[in-house]
């Protein structure tokens, strides 16, 4: 590093992770494999997602935590790892040979993401470090990191103001005659932006990275994608919208726009429909399907109180669902939302099959949607607090139907 770039990251206003908060969750982390793999000896973590929660850093190379330590060994780049994180013990590593010359000998078994970690990442590590045997632990990170602490909380705290400004105040002013759906996402992305969003939307997958969210109009919301959501509009890249889609009098705007700070994530959707509502000929059903969705979500916001089972929230509120509306709902999906951090779409869903328990601190984006055909998407979505006097939310809360005009 030169002396330039080390005054340059020096001054940088970095908001670092804070120490305590890191050494929290690695207690806690300690606590649950006690629990769950009592004897276990080492565990490596690689994801940057995971390095993100427990390092505070997101440089290559493995955090290997052991019951009586943590090191966090960097690639590249160690100069920037240690100007990011406040974990005391980082170590520069060449490759996993230097790992194997470090811990000998070697446990029987080692604990890993398998959810994320890659095959080619897998043949490198048991080259130079030959465990006998692997067991996966990403059950135990999602439970450490499905229940928020007051700092994640704060983060997710601003990203919803942020989100409930641009969606719910700016957007109508960019809602204009003849934008086109890309346009209009890029530009509320900006927005987003200028007030201190992160600029990315991550998920559970290998490839989970997002960056502007969706805008669409009218018919291309029905669009169904492989993304695990109920919108979509282009063949390659299946979010943002359309360039050459432009906005015309009658049409739904269906505005998915993420937001986050400092790695964490709220979900948030509006929809406004641009021109007379009264003049569409659909306008009773678009009326009757969008209220039938702001209905749910604050049915659904209603039973977040810790202390229910999850899938039972999900039940009780389809038993108020309108069987009309069953081809549509979530454009076929089947759950009512999911929880959020630091990545959107964390586990578990409000959906059937989740047995786990409320409990304050966590947090769920609410997402009713419902596709009605030749017409667009209509629905809602804000991100929820599950607190001891029920659910708060951080996005805002859902608006009736408003007509640009």
């Amino acid at each position: 590093m030169t002396i330039l770039e080390h005054e340059i990251m020096m001054t940088e206003q970095l908001r670092r992770v804070p120490a305590d908060e890191l050494q929290a969750r690695l207690n806690k982390f300690r606590a649950v494999m006690d629990r769950e793999f009592p004897g276990w000896e080492i565990a490596i973590v690689n994801h940057k997602v995971n390095m993100y929660y427990f390092a505070g850093t997101m440089q290559d190379g493995v955090l290997v935590i052991r019951p009586q330590d943590e090191i966090l060994w960097v690639r590249r780049s160690y100069e920037r790892a240690c100007n990011e994180s406040l974990l005391q013990d980082i170590r520069p590593m060449k490759s996993f040979r230097t790992l194997a010359e470090f811990y000998q000998p070697l446990p029987a078994k080692v604990y890993l993401e398998n959810k994320t970690a890659t095959l080619e990442w897998q043949q490198l590590l048991y080259k130079y470090l030959p465990f006998a045997s692997e067991a996966g632990m990403d059950s135990v990170i999602s439970e450490l990191r499905l229940i928020k602490s007051p700092y994640e909380l704060a983060l997710m705290r601003k990203s919803g103001s942020i989100h409930r400004n641009v969606l719910d105040e700016l957007a109508p002013r960019f809602i204009v005659q003849g934008v086109s759906e890309a346009e209009l996402a890029v530009n509320l992305y900006a927005e987003m932006l200028r007030r201190g969003s992160h600029g990315v939307a991550r998920f559970n997958l290998p490839l989970g990275e997002d960056v502007v969210g969706l805008a669409s109009f009218g018919k291309s919301g029905l669009v169904k994608t492989a993304f695990d959501g109920p919108g979509g509009t282009c063949v390659a890249v299946q979010s943002i919208g359309s360039a050459f889609r432009k906005l015309q009098a009658g049409r739904l705007v269906y505005l998915d726009i993420p937001c986050g700070v400092d790695g964490y994530h709220t979900d948030k959707t509006v929809v406004y429909y641009y021109g007379d509502l009264d003049q569409d000929p659909f306008s009773d059903k678009i009326r009757a399907a969008y209220e039938h969705c702001v209905f749910l979500e604050e049915l659904t916001a209603s039973l977040l109180q810790p202390g229910m089972v999850i899938e039972n929230i999900y039940r009780q509120v389809m038993e108020q669902f309108d069987p009309q509306y069953e081809n549509g709902f979530m454009n076929g999906g089947k759950f009512l939302g999911h929880s959020i951090g630091l990545v959107m779409d964390e586990s578990p869903a409000l959906a059937n099959g989740f047995k786990g328990k409320l409990e304050a601190g966590m947090v769920f984006a609410v997402e009713p949607k419902i596709a009605l055909p030749g017409i667009g998407m209509v629905g809602t979505e804000n991100t929820y607090l599950v607190t001891a006097g029920g659910a708060k939310s951080l996005t805002g809360k859902p608006q009736p139907l408003r007509c640009i005009l």
